[in-house]
């Protein structure tokens, strides 16, 4: 069995302000193995958004611990962060979030251009990312030349392009159409198949059923997710 990529043990968040404390997580634990792929998957306020943002370092827990890759996240300096999060992490969104300005392939390029990479070599690697996706005929096409489906294929494009350890996705379908959706989680099981890490953070049990393995959360706590089978259903139609 591979060793755990991350692990959580007995999160918690909770948000304080002068008049209230409001939990967010309470006593969350679970694993995620190298190669796996994950879907976290409840309602609207159940606390996934708060979960996405502490497994990508974008938040801490108030109290429990988050290890990834071996090391516990919260020994972990400021620049050490920044690396992870530019580095090891792969960010997908619900907002593509991409410059409508730059083409595909320049878009793509932008992780390595923080991390300092030379330039020949970001393009070279941008263009790689965007074969892998599909896309190799719209590399010097800006955004609104391209389907809502396209768009969101370079976004994950721009998230391997750091050959990341883990692709986090956050509501990656929640702008597409079901054709597009079908083609973007087809991607996704490629990629798992491939021995990519995914974690994909869903509302629906659909979208969420085309993973490995399922995790439920409801009201900041785990529970089985209701009405998924655990295993990968075949591609939408």
């Amino acid at each position: 069995m591979n060793a755990p990529l991350l692990a959580l043990r007995n999160v918690c968040k909770t948000y304080r302000s002068t008049a209230a404390e409001v939990p967010a997580l309470t006593d969350v634990t679970f694993e995620v193995t190298e190669g796996d792929f994950v879907a976290v998957t409840g309602p609207s306020g159940s606390g996934k958004s708060t979960l996405m943002h502490i497994l990508g370092c974008l938040d801490v827990p108030t109290s429990g611990t988050y290890h990834l890759g071996g090391t516990d996240v919260s020994t972990m300096s400021e620049s050490a962060l920044a690396h992870v999060r530019n580095r090891l992490i792969g960010f997908v969104f619900q907002q593509f979030n991409l410059l409508p300005l730059l083409s595909a392939w320049r878009n793509v390029e932008l992780p390595l251009s923080y991390a300092g990479v030379g330039r020949a070599e970001r393009r070279a690697r941008a263009i790689e990312a965007l074969e892998k996706v599909g896309l190799g005929d719209r590399i010097h096409h800006r955004p609104a030349q391209m389907s809502g489906g396209q768009q969101q294929r370079v976004a994950v494009a721009r998230a391997l392009v750091t050959d990341p350890a883990l692709v986090l996705a956050d509501e990656p379908t929640g702008n597409l159409d079901t054709h597009s959706t079908a083609e973007v989680l087809d991607l996704f099981a490629a990629l798992h198949d491939g021995g990519r890490t995914i974690m994909l953070i869903t509302h629906e049990a659909d979208v969420a059923a085309r993973a490995a393995r399922a995790i439920g959360i409801r009201d900041g706590r785990l529970h089985a997710p209701e009405a998924l089978s655990g295993q990968r259903s075949g591609a939408a139609s």
